[in-house]
Order: C-alpha cells, then structure tokens, then sequence
C-alpha cells in the first residue's frame, strides 16, 4: 500500500470520572505520537478516537471520514470504524493457537480491501514458528508481536498502539521497536502512537502531540517539538534534553566498526549501522553529549565535529545554559555552564564547533527515519 497518510483530524471534550479532557489536533504524518507523563489523558485521547469511549462534545476525521460528530449526532461504533487497537496487554484470545489468533482478524476483515496478507505480515514480524502455539507459552515481547500483527490482519484504516511496550522490560522493548518501525515502513496505514517514552517516539512518529493534563500543549513534526526549549518541561529533564536530526548513510568503516553520516556538509561517525549508502537515519543527540569549541580540535579523540554558528542561548536553573547551533539545515544543541558561556564570549551568530563523542551515539539514538 503506497501514498499519503490520511489526515487525521480530531476534536474532543469530554469527562471520565473526575478526570477531564479537552483537546483538538491534526496530524498529516504517518505516525502521530500522543506523548506525555503517565496520567496526562493520552489513553483517554486514543479511546475516544477508537470510540471505546464517547466524547461530550468535538469530532473525530480520518481522510475526510466522519467516525464522530457530537454535532451532527454521528457515532460510528467501534467495530464499524475499522480502527485497529493494540493494549499494553496483548489481549489475545488464551484458548486459541497464535495462527488462529491471527486469522480472526482477518475475519473481522471481510468487507475491506485486504493490502496486508496473512504470509506477509507473519514474515514481516516474525511469528512464523509461534503459528501453532498458544498465548500462554509465549513471552511478553512475542504476544504484543502477534497482538500487532491481529490488528494489521484487520486491514485497518487507522492503528491506534496504546503503549504497546509499556509493559515489557528494557530487553523486550528494544526487541519490538524494529518491528514497529519495520510494520510503518512497509504498509501505509497511519498510527497514533501512544507513549511517554522519549525513545520509542522518536524512533517510530513523524508527528508529535504533547499532552499534558488533558489538553494539548503543543504539536507538530517530531524534529521540532523534541528540540524546542520552551517545551523542555514537557519533552525530558535537564539531561534528557536532545535535538533531532536526520542524516544521511555515506559509508562504511567496517575495520572500525562505524558508519559515517552526512549531516548537510557535515560528516559524523556513529556505531555501525547496518544500512546501504543513501540510506536516511534518524539521530537523536543529547545536549549534555554536545561540546563546544571556537576551532575545530587538531588533536583530540573527538572525531564528530560540526561547524555551525550560535543561534540561541537559553539560561537554565542552577548552573545550566543551552546553547543551540545552527549547523545548515539542522540544529543542535549543546548543554554547558553559564561559565563556559561568559568564559568563551559566546554571542549570536558567532561561529562555533559542535563536537560529538561518537560512543555517545549508542543504537537507541539511531534509527531508520520515516518515510519522507
């Protein structure tokens, strides 16, 4: 399945219990990412899309598709909206085997075109020899596989993943993500991601949607919201503060172990990344990484190094400034001391050095970017 993601539009209002929630976005990615403490309304958001739950008042659109309109009276029921949903608990049938598991949502499929066959999607996540066993027997990582791959047989015209990983350890979440990004690279149905893990999103949303208190903070491309500023109380702590870039694959240093990237005209070494050259990545580089320099270092172990001016300073509390670099199309930012500041003489629009320990580019912070 080729094209555009459908736009996804949606207004909501509504109360459950004494929580309440009022938001209203639209998203023209392919992974919208609902991002946000625990407790901020994001499943309450992906239930009332689903229409698990009913809405007081707003609207629900996919690609010009009506599911909910409190104005108009129209309130298409869950199973008519072809909506897939995976929970952080797999939710699989315990008395069926996994193929048996899997053909149901082919069943739920009959009246809808199918781009996701059964053989493919079995490949794509790797459950063939899970076929003929039952969800008992399997781990936590290989029930959300088959989970996910029920909900893709459904031939859905949206995936609403609400923190499908959340309930898995460090090793098992790692184990998923690239078949997440696998399953959104090869089919074109849009998601809406839910999660309050910095990782997973960035890995796997084109469009972010911060949520917080049960409203929406601010949304936009995931490049943009992740390396504001002003968003910092949102998006991650003084330490997690980090900008998004996307790079380019330009070779291979296979006696080292490394991938050279082009960010623009500049070069930066990450660990191996098994990807041929023209291949686009996705690099999150965490600010506290980032160093600074008025020349390019002669001699230092240091081999990222990315020429750029000054763009921004940001004071931070304690001891803490940020510093934004504009290096091209791209910009990083940098974590350093109000001393390092004044003693440098930093001012906008001076040319400066990013330098980047290219140890601190680990495989959590690479990724193959989304589809353009």
């Amino acid at each position: 399945m080729s094209g555009v993601a459908p736009r996804l539009d949606v207004a909501l209002r509504g109360r459950l219990g004494s929580f309440g929630y009022d938001v209203a976005f639209a998203s023209p990615g392919s992974v919208t990412a609902l991002f946000g403490p625990s407790g901020a309304g994001k499943s309450s958001i992906a239930s009332a899309i689903a229409g698990i739950v009913r809405p007081d008042e707003g609207h629900v659109r996919l690609d010009g598709t009506v599911f909910f309109d409190a104005a108009r009276g129209v309130n298409v029921p869950p199973h008519r909206r072809g909506i897939g949903y995976v929970f952080q608990d797999a939710r699989l049938f315990p008395h069926l085997s996994v193929e048996r598991n899997l053909r149901f949502g082919l069943e739920r499929a009959r009246d809808r075109a199918v781009y996701a066959a059964f053989d493919d999607v079995v490949s794509l996540l790797a459950i063939g020899p899970l076929l003929g066993r039952k969800p008992r027997g399997l781990s936590g990582g290989e029930r959300q596989r088959v989970a996910l791959g029920r909900a893709l047989l459904g031939q859905p015209k949206l995936l609403v993943l609400d923190e499908p990983l959340a309930s898995l350890d460090a090793g098992h979440r790692g184990e998923i993500l690239p078949y997440l990004t696998g399953l959104r690279d090869a089919y074109s149905v849009p998601m809406v991601y839910v999660s309050h893990t910095i990782d997973e999103v960035v890995r796997l949303a084109t469009h972010v949607v911060l949520v917080a208190r049960g409203g929406v903070v601010a949304t936009g491309p995931v490049e943009e919201i992740f390396s504001r500023a002003d968003l910092r109380a949102h998006t991650g702590r003084r330490f997690e503060a980090s900008s998004i870039v996307d790079a380019t694959v330009v070779a291979h240093r296979e006696e080292w172990h490394l991938t050279e990237v082009a960010l623009g005209r500049a070069r930066l070494a990450v660990p191996a990344v098994d990807a041929p050259s023209g291949t686009r990545l996705r690099l999150r580089i965490r600010a506290r990484d980032v160093a600074l320099a008025h020349r390019e270092p002669v001699d230092s172990s240091i081999t990222g190094r990315l020429p750029g001016h000054v763009a921004e300073i940001v004071p931070r509390d304690g001891p803490y400034a940020e510093v934004r670099v504009d290096i091209g199309s791209a910009s990083v930012w940098a974590l350093v001391t109000r001393q390092s500041v004044d003693r440098m003489g930093l001012a906008i629009g001076m040319p400066i050095w990013c330098l980047v320990k290219t140890v601190a580019l680990d495989n959590r912070l690479v990724s193959p970017a989304p589809p353009a």
